[in-house]
Parts: structure tokens; sequence; C-alpha cells
């Protein structure tokens, strides 16, 4: 038990302290943060050098369940973060919107992965596995580019937060379909999935109405007096918002979204943003870098590079499709509505859990299994990367309208 629990804080050293090293090293040579993070962790995963490093017998870094736990915390602080940026008119005005591209944003991706990969001789469940890891986007990554680049506030970064909620709404009321139908051996019934569908989406808009409504009546700051109180509260709140999306089947994150949209308009906001920002310091680096460990360089083989170029075309090219094209219609600005699409590209959690569940029930191979991981890996170091280049081109046109 003992050796375990150095095993896990001996990981979570090296891969902190790699991440703030790699982000120093791309501050300098100007690139995204975020990318050097991501790096960090490949490199010293316990896939590549890490397999290396060594302490009395022990590998210096492993993926054990609580290191992944600890990651899954970052992804929950950059999303609270990231709701504090966006109050609730706000998300209802961009209602229409958010909907339609995140919807979108799900829909396409999932029908041309489905329909590609039966053609390439995939099993329809098999198929329908791979289609849904291609649906989320992992918006704690395009949320830290932005916010490195200060463009929280501009047009297209609301609609892609926006948009970014629904898409993970949906993608996981998805993966609930699709799961189902693995458990159960049985063909689509198109009422039950639809049924499931508007039940996720029933339950997070009870959840971001019960947080409106309770969470500023929490944190009023008459009520508590002892020091950190109110940051204590707050953090409660998140965490314990976030626990309830997954117990009801949501994703956490989105738990903690609506939190940090419901003290987007309080009292205390300037000061749980400076408080949070503090936390995010050490737990944003650590999602990344624990994102970046996962990549599994040993499964790599011809197959893999083949099957790997195919679904990341499909999930590049899907997102720009599926999510620039409607941006276009609502922002009425092609370079903004391209931004979209490029932040919408990047894969995270939901695409590993599938991925796992896939590897776990023996429906997906080894070499699918690790296909799908890089896929996550390479969009996620595509978007940082694509998302500089398009603000550098013209830093000044995306102003707060």
């Amino acid at each position: 038990m003992e050796s375990h629990f150095v095993q896990v804080i001996i990981s979570v050293c090296v891969l902190l302290f790699a991440a703030k090293l790699m982000a120093e090293l791309f501050v300098r040579i100007r690139l995204p943060i975020v990318l050097g993070e991501l790096l960090a962790g490949m490199i010293v995963g316990p896939f590549a050098i890490g397999a290396f490093l060594m302490f009395q017998g022990e590998h210096l870094v492993v993926l054990t369940d609580e290191v992944k736990i600890l990651g899954e915390i970052g992804a929950i602080v950059i999303l609270f973060m990231a709701g504090l940026e966006m109050t609730p008119k706000e998300f209802i005005r961009g209602g229409k919107a958010s909907l339609t591209v995140g919807t979108l944003g799900v829909i396409v991706p999932f029908f041309v992965g489905f329909f590609v990969f039966q053609l390439f001789g995939f099993g329809a469940f098999q198929a329908m596995l791979v289609a849904t890891a291609l649906t989320a986007t992992s918006v704690a990554i395009s949320v830290q580019v932005l916010s490195e680049f200060g463009k929280l506030k501009t047009p297209e970064a609301r609609l892609i937060i926006g948009a970014a909620v629904i898409d993970d709404i949906l993608a996981i009321a998805v993966l609930s379909v699709v799961t189902s139908i693995g458990g159960s051996g049985s063909e689509v019934n198109v009422t039950d999935a639809v049924f499931t569908i508007f039940k996720v989406l029933a339950f997070f808009a009870a959840m971001a109405i019960a947080a409106i409504f309770l969470v500023p009546r929490m944190v009023n700051s008459k009520m508590w007096k002892a020091s950190g109180s109110i940051e204590g509260i707050v953090t409660a709140a998140f965490f314990g918002t976030a626990g309830l999306a997954a117990w009801i089947g949501l994703s956490p994150i989105l738990g903690s979204f609506v939190v940090g949209m419901a003290l987007s308009t309080t009292k205390v906001f300037e000061r749980v943003e400076h408080y949070v920002g503090k936390l995010g310091l050490i737990f944003a680096p650590l999602f990344f870098a624990i994102i970046g460990a996962q990549v599994d360089f040993r499964g790599i083989n011809s197959e893999v590079v083949v099957i790997g170029a195919i679904i990341i075309g499909v999930a590049v090219v899907t997102k720009l499709v599926g999510c620039g094209l409607p941006s276009w219609l609502f922002l009425k600005n092609k370079t903004q509505a391209r931004r979209v699409g490029i932040a919408m590209i990047s894969r995270g959690e939901v695409g590993l859990i599938v991925a796992g569940i896939g590897l776990s029930s023996g429906v997906l191979m080894q070499n699918i299994y690790t296909t799908i991981v890089i896929m996550v890996a390479v969009t996620s170091l595509i978007t940082p990367i694509w998302l500089k280049m398009e603000y550098r081109k013209d830093p000044q046109k995306s102003t707060t309208p």
C-alpha cells in the first residue's frame, strides 16, 4: 500500500515538473504552452522515456487510476474556469448557434466515421464505437489556448464554449446509446435512442437551473466570515456538482462548468477567479501531461499508421465542416467560423473512454485502441498549433463586440 502511494506521488511529481519545464521552453519559442505540456507527458510517460526511468526496481511514472483521477480533476478545474467567463444570459443568448454547431459537431463525425469504417471492413458495432470516439471535443484544450491568447471573450470563443458544452452532452448521450446496444446485442431502437438523448439534455438543463439559483446564495459573502470559507464552499460546489453530473450519466466537467457560469455574475466573482486561477496553475498542466502520457508508442506499426491516418483525417475534416460551416451562418465572418471549426478538432476524455470500453469488452482489437488514443493525442496537438497560427495572422480582429 505504501509503495503504491509513493508511486503515485512520484508520478505526479515527474509529470508536473516535466510539464512546467516544457511550458517554459514553449513560452521562449512562442508556441502554445498547452502543446508543451502535452508533449511533456508523451516524453516522460511510461510508454516512452518513462519506461527506462527506474527507482528501486519500480517505474518512476505509472498511470494508475489515482493518477488518472488527478488528471480528471484538472479537467474539472479548467471547465469551472471556462464557466466563469460566460454568464447564463450569454449562454442562453447563444443557444440557437451553440445548439446547431454542437449538434452538427456530433452528427457529422459520427455518421461519416460510421460509414467510412464500415467501408474498411469494420463490423457495425466496432464502426459505431470508433465513430463515437470521434464525436466529443476536448473543450479544456481549446479553452486553455484561448485563455493563453486573451481571446475568451471574443464572439467565436463564446460560440466555441457553448457549442463544446452541447457537443459534450450529446456525445455522452451517443455513448450511452451505443454501449447499451453493445451490452444487449440488439439492433438500434430509434425511440430508445431519442429518449436517451432527451433524458441527458433534461438532466443537464435541470442541473444548470439548480446551480444558477442555488450556488450564488451559497456563496453570499455576508454568510461566511472565516478566512478561506468562500473559496472552500466554491470548491465544494463545483466538485460536488461534477460528481452529481457523473452520477446521472453526464461528463463531470459539465457540472463544474454550470457552477462557474452560475458564479460569473456574483459579487465574489473576482475573488473566486483569482483563487481558481491559482488552482489552474497546478491542475491544468497536470491534466495535459497525463493525457500525453497515455500515448503508447509501442503499439505503432504500419497497420496502425494507415488506420490512424484515416481516423485523424476524418476527425479533422468532420469538425471543420460540421462546426465551421454552421458557425459561418451565425457569426457572418469566415475567419471566426474557421476558428470555431479548428477549436473543435481536439478530442479528449470521451474518446479515451470509448477506446477503453471497446478494448475491455473485446470489441476493439489492441491496434484499433492504439489508433484511437493516437487520434486523441494528434488532434490535441494540432488544435493549439493551428489556433495560434490563426490568431497570429490578425490578432486585432477578434475583439469583444
